[in-house]
């Protein structure tokens, strides 16, 4: 499983037409930073500097943050007019306030709203600019090196040489990276540009060579390594796709021993896998319309078995808005079907890859589909799914399978390339891997944000994979045009 995708952001606040609270003079704005934790309460993070007597004010204090691809970071920025030198705010006039999470502010990378006051109301004009930048070094030397003339240090057989290269610090040389090879390198530097020296050495130790060995660097470059929030701040949208399993396994939707049973708090496994993931995933799609799909059921009128028939009963418009529209859709069509079966995945896959590589035809870095699977039982089209899977790893496109019940997942396991290289039917090999399973089970009893960071831990990584690899960068790199009142 990749490491979660961490990084630390920069927030940048101003505000602008602020209400006026003072006699004889303007507000003396500041600005408190408050994060949500996981027990819904709120604490304050950090606070900005005071600007005197200013209702436009541009505070030079900025905020920074840990930033997790995976969580729903809430955040509250309030406005407050400080006349006093106490740290209780309790005492201070409200000028208002922006609640929003962290996805919001660095999918839109400039975010401008109204400010309001506590009861919601509007707070006049006013309203809020927070700007966020990613803190990192994204620049990566790239070198090709050639060596002839070396000396044998073996016995029997040629030597096995590799290079080393030394970055110069305050306490000496130190080793910067070791290749495998001759062939190519790559040494990611510091902000500074320091002297690197190269030794060439023997695989079982450091030898002299007695015969003067020639060692040429044939290109040499400075090249720009970009991360998930370059792609996602330059414009990127995760387009999320639901597809819901109604195959007969589940049971009667009716009985409480049934998967799709929602039970008298509104819930079941397969709703808390939809809030779950869709809550990260909403933050950085603008239109917030989700398409959601069944597969394995009878529908109404024919009957007919479908694998891949919107919740909505609308094909020429699948979309739901928003996360509580997925959730809606969910509960008016579990009524309405027959589960029946099989348990294909390839119809959906292929579904959502066909929108992918309409994307691809682009040639930007605008659109990835993240693809989510709620099942409860074992894949009866494997071949299919493996030969929609390679050619989908070929595209802008993850897939996240959540297994719901007690099921035997020893083959959404296989399709996780965590231990391999996944191979279609005819053994061709997977361009990168894009499915990350995860069985419900295990996060029964754990968080409720333990499972969308468990089965999103991997897309970060995969987006970034794949547009390196087809060498797109962002599509811009100017903050992103946001009007006040728009997400």
């Amino acid at each position: 499983m990749a490491a979660q995708c961490v990084t630390k952001v920069e927030l940048t606040v101003s505000c602008e037409n602020l209400l006026d609270k003072d006699i004889g003079s303007k507000s003396d704005p500041l600005c408190v930073l408050l994060m949500n934790s996981s027990e819904s309460k709120w604490y304050e993070l950090a606070r900005t500097e005071k600007v005197q007597n200013c209702l436009n004010p541009k505070f030079a204090k900025k905020f920074v943050i840990d930033y997790y691809f995976e969580i729903v970071q809430k955040l509250k920025f309030g406005i407050y007019d400080i006349d006093n030198k106490t740290i209780d705010l309790s005492d201070d006039d409200f000028l208002g306030e922006l609640e929003c999470t962290l996805g919001q502010v660095v999918s839109s990378k400039k975010l401008t709203r109204p400010l309001v006051l506590k009861n919601k109301t509007p707070a006049g004009k006013g309203t809020i600019t927070i700007t966020a930048e990613e803190i990192k070094d994204n620049r990566v030397v790239n070198f090709e090196v050639e060596a002839r003339k070396l000396d044998n240090k073996d016995f029997f057989g040629k030597s096995d040489p590799y290079l080393e290269f030394y970055k110069q610090t305050q306490t000496g040389w130190q080793l910067a990276h070791r290749t495998e090879s001759l062939n190519a390198s790559t040494v990611k530097r510091n902000r500074r540009r320091k002297a690197i020296k190269t030794l060439v050495t023997h695989i079982e130790g450091v030898f002299m060579c007695i015969t003067p060995p020639t060692l040429a660097i044939i290109t040499d470059c400075v090249v720009k390594e970009y991360s998930f929030l370059d792609y996602i701040m330059g414009g990127c949208q995760l387009n999320f796709t639901v597809a819901v399993d109604f195959t007969g396994s589940n049971g009667d939707p009716r009985s409480p021993q049934s998967l799709h049973y929602i039970s008298p708090q509104g819930v079941n496994e397969y709703l808390t896998a939809i809030w779950s993931v869709g809550n990260v995933i909403q933050d950085y799609d603008s239109d917030k319309m989700f398409p959601a799909f069944g597969f394995g059921a009878q529908i109404p009128p024919t009957w007919q078995v479908s694998h891949e028939f919107p919740l909505n009963f609308n094909p020429a418009n699948p979309f739901c808005a928003g996360i509580e529209g997925v959730v809606e859709a969910y509960r008016v069509c579990l009524p309405q079907v027959k589960l029946y079966g099989p348990t294909n995945f390839s119809p959906i896959i292929n579904h959502v890859a066909c929108f992918a590589k309409q994307a691809l035809q682009q040639t930007t870095a605008s659109q990835y589909y993240v693809l989510l699977i709620i099942t409860d039982g074992v894949i009866t089209d494997m071949d299919d799914t493996r030969n929609a899977i390679v050619n989908a790893s070929r595209l802008p496109m993850s897939i996240i399978i959540v297994g719901v019940g007690g099921a035997d997942f020893s083959a959404m396991e296989f399709l996780d390339g965590d231990d391999g290289r996944l191979r279609s039917q005819t053994g061709e090999a997977a361009m990168r891997d894009i499915v990350q399973f995860v069985p419900f089970r295990q996060f029964q009893n754990a968080p409720r944000e333990a499972l969308a960071q468990s089965v999103l831990a991997e897309v970060p990584s995969q987006v970034v994979e794949f547009f390196n690899t087809m060498k797109l960068g962002p599509t811009r790199t100017d903050p992103a045009p946001n009007p006040a009142g728009t997400a």
